[in-house]
């Protein structure tokens, strides 16, 4: 795992502090004690390389020369691109009393420290806060369940893809995945979009759940984006089951704060007749769904027409092709791959 591969490795400190007695004190503590350390002397160096380097730990002196060093651990705490597991200890030449602390701890810091430093105190704090830090990470990369829906995520996803791919190339049998948006007609009165979003997510979990068949894997890639691998399912076993799922959902109003919510459900989907044989793995089946899915959004319905259940019994009758909703194929003498987008009306 990459947090263990990490952990295996020295911790990197990154030390922000323009003054290169107080940086190279700091260095002389951590190195000996198995610490890698890089450096930066301005608050917007230190921006930039904790965002690079992804550091284990951060040790920022308040008194950077451009940028205070508690709008140096704000930013960094709104910036998504830096884990927010990372500790960050601010230290200081200056005051360091109540006042100071609480402001440190108000912009996201783990530790107020002033000057001078306690090194062996310090090396406890760092030890623990290390262990804190690689533990908690290992316990996100390791979940494999959405907390909302109890589905899987995007990581769990994945997992069983590559499990249910490998054993649809021993059995040489089909493979599909599904990707579906159910949405709120209209919105609820009172109640905000995020409320809205997260009580359709906790629903249709419930609703997929009971209508997926056992072997298929269902999970959410997004606040209304769910996703189906179902295993010895053809093109044809797509469809039924997109009716199936979509049916289900769109035949059941979400109860919501002032009444009920009915749902309308787009659907994109990818399968290969056999997987053996198949010019793509089964986590790119999954990404061509999506893809499938949010061209049907963005393009918009219109230039579709009709009823699409009536399409959908078309096309499981044979009566018709799916090519209304951008049937995309691509072919060698012994696969057919394809992917779409539909809306169930």
């Amino acid at each position: 795992m990459a947090n263990r591969d990490k952990a295996a490795s020295p911790p990197l400190v990154l030390i922000a502090n323009d003054q290169e007695w107080s940086a190279r004190s700091l260095e002389s503590i951590l190195g000996p004690s198995g610490y890698s350390v890089v450096r930066a002397y301005t608050g917007q160096q230190a921006l930039e390389r904790a965002r690079t380097a992804q550091p284990d730990l951060i040790i920022l002196d308040a008194q950077m020369p451009d940028i205070h060093g508690f709008e140096v651990c704000r930013m960094l705490r709104s910036d998504p691109r830096f884990s927010a597991t990372t500790p960050i200890v601010i230290t200081t030449s200056g005051p360091s009393g109540r006042t100071q602390r609480l402001e440190a701890y108000r912009a996201g810091a783990w530790e107020f420290l002033g000057q001078p430093l306690d090194g062996e105190s310090l090396l406890l704090k760092l030890g623990t806060f290390l262990q804190c830090k690689l533990e908690v990470d290992a316990l996100r990369e390791e979940s494999l369940l959405d907390a909302g829906t109890g589905l899987y995520n995007m990581r769990g996803l994945s997992h069983r893809a590559h499990e249910i791919g490998a054993d649809a190339f021993r059995r040489r049998d089909p493979l599909a995945c599904i990707v579906i948006s159910p949405e709120a007609e209209e919105s609820g009165p009172g109640e905000s979009s995020d409320e809205e979003v997260q009580r359709i997510a906790e629903q249709v979990g419930q609703l997929l759940k009971r209508a997926g068949r056992a072997s298929d894997a269902i999970g959410r890639l997004g606040h209304a984006e769910f996703a189906v691998i179902a295993p010895a399912t053809s093109n044809e076993g797509a469809l039924r089951l997109i009716q199936r799922l979509g049916g289900t959902i769109e035949g059941s109003p979400i109860p919501v704060r002032g009444g009920e919510r009915s749902l309308k459900v787009r659907a994109g989907y990818c399968a290969v007749p056999d997987f053996a044989e198949s010019p793509v793995d089964a986590v790119e089946l999954l990404l061509r769904a999506t893809t499938a899915l949010r061209e049907l959004k963005r393009d918009g319905d219109t230039e579709r027409g009709g009823n699409l259940g009536r399409h959908l019994r078309n096309a499981l009758a044979g009566k018709g092709d799916f090519t209304f909703i951008r049937l995309q194929r691509a072919r060698n003498d012994v696969h057919e791959c394809r992917f779409a987008g539909a809306i169930l009306a």
